[in-house]
């Protein structure tokens, strides 16, 4: 499933044009972002939690020269899925 099917999913739930649909699912998806650029945590009830978290400085391995690369600490995206949704994947 990608943007596109689920766009098409809550066009035909809502019963709404592919615009509106694709305004709704943009919009949800841009809330979602710019709080965890913010530095917030964005949680759904029954389906996980979004959140931003710092990743370390690291030194990795170049798999094909095996040169040794600094990989600097950054802001990574993580999502933690709620009990309820592990569950009903099972």
């Amino acid at each position: 499933m990608n943007k596109a099917d689920i766009i098409s999913k809550v066009h035909e739930v809502l019963d709404t044009t592919k615009t509106e649909a694709e305004k709704v699912v943009d919009t949800v998806f841009e809330t979602i972002t710019n709080a965890m650029k913010d530095g917030d945590q964005v949680s759904i009830a029954g389906f996980g939690i979004f959140e931003a978290k710092m990743r370390d400085a690291r030194e990795a391995r170049n798999p094909r020269t095996g040169e040794v690369v600094k990989v600097p600490a950054m802001r990574v995206p993580k999502f933690r899925a709620a009990k309820s949704l592990k569950e009903s994947v099972k």
